[in-house]
């Protein structure tokens, strides 16, 4: 499966761009990605423009602390889950809140919420 298409890949590259202009932008994430066998995910909010491949979303890798923060493509797409089952994306997430939210609500629920 392609985590990143190039449709989601502009979006987050723009959102990178707004965020170098607006330090206080706080986007919807576009993409969702989650072991299937495991207590990953991954809510990507934006690229950075000059290195597509360094994303920046809600991190959990399933042990309690969700947080915020950058994270490379490459890295994600090495983990696997119990079985060796690679990342997925969520191809029905659909967000409807900022970023933001989803790291509140995470960090109460130590775990992502979505």
């Amino acid at each position: 499966m392609i985590l990143i298409t190039d449709e989601i890949r502009a979006v987050l590259i723009a959102n990178g761009e707004r965020f170098r202009r607006d330090p206080d932008f706080d986007p919807p994430p576009v993409v969702k990605l989650f072991t299937p066998d495991a207590a990953a995910t991954w809510l990507i909010a934006s690229a950075e423009p000059d290195d597509p491949g360094l994303l920046y979303g809600l991190c959990d890798l399933g042990v309690g602390f969700p947080e915020l923060g950058s994270v490379l493509l490459s890295e994600i797409e090495t983990i696997r889950g119990r079985l060796g089952l690679p990342v997925e994306r969520d191809l029905g997430f659909r967000a409807d809140r900022p970023i933001s939210a989803y790291a509140r609500e995470a960090t109460s629920a130590r775990r992502i919420v979505a």
